[in-house]
Parts: C-alpha cells; sequence; structure tokens
C-alpha cells in the first residue's frame, strides 16, 4: 500500500478514474492549481492527495460552476484555513503544557467561543 502522499499514479490512470481527458489535468497544472511530481524521464505522477484535490476542483467547476480562477482563490483559501486551524492547535497544546492546572496566568485570558479558543497575552 502507498501513501497519501506517495507519487505513483500516471497521467492516463488519473485520467482515466477521474473520467476527464489528461489535457485537462495539463491545464490545471498550467494554472497551478495541482503540482504532480515528475520522474526523471518527465513523466507526470500523481499521489492520492492529488487525487483528492482534483476531486474537489472538478466538484466546485462542474457542480457548483466556478471558474478555475475562483477554484484557485477557493483552494489558496482552503489552504491557509488549515494551517490556521494546525497553529490553533499547536497554541491549545503549548497552553495546556505550560499550565496543566488549567489556570490562566494573570494578565492572560482565554475565551472560548464555538470550535476556536482566542487566547489574548498582554505584556
Amino acid at each position: 500500500m502507498h501513501s497519501y502522499d506517495e507519487p505513483v499514479y500516471l497521467i492516463s490512470v488519473v485520467a482515466n478514474m477521474l473520467k476527464i481527458h489528461p489535457q485537462t489535468l495539463r491545464q490545471y497544472e498550467r494554472d497551478g492549481l495541482i503540482e504532480p511530481k515528475r520522474t526523471q524521464g518527465r513523466m507526470r505522477l500523481y499521489s492520492q492527495r492529488d487525487i483528492d484535490r482534483m476531486k474537489m476542483i472538478l466538484r466546485l467547476t462542474r457542480d457548483m460552476g466556478i471558474n478555475l480562477a475562483g477554484v484557485d482563490v477557493i483552494l489558496r483559501l482552503k489552504e491557509q484555513m488549515e494551517k490556521m486551524e494546525q497553529e490553533i492547535d499547536y497554541l491549545r497544546e503549548e497552553l495546556r503544557q505550560s499550565n496543566k492546572n488549567g489556570v490562566v496566568p494573570v494578565g492572560k485570558a482565554v475565551v472560548k467561543k464555538s470550535r476556536y479558543d482566542l487566547i489574548i497575552f498582554e505584556d
């Protein structure tokens, strides 16, 4: 079994899996929406992560009618949100580790709202 990020699928296999023309995949690459890895012979290889990303692109374009420029914006915002969520998780863990008894030091505040914690550190 291959890892999620391991590039193993040729362009013809991916095109067949997604029921699209290989030229569509090349267009997505030219537009910067996907970045397949390359062999030393310059053949494109796609990972399962790449395939899942293309499935999202196809859903956005086919089902929702979003053009490729809009898809690019959506994907960039999604990546930015994922990075921010990772940072929030890291900060939560750091706060837990620095304050295992659950008390917030004077001059600092934690506000819980929905899925995120707002942490304010005053100097």
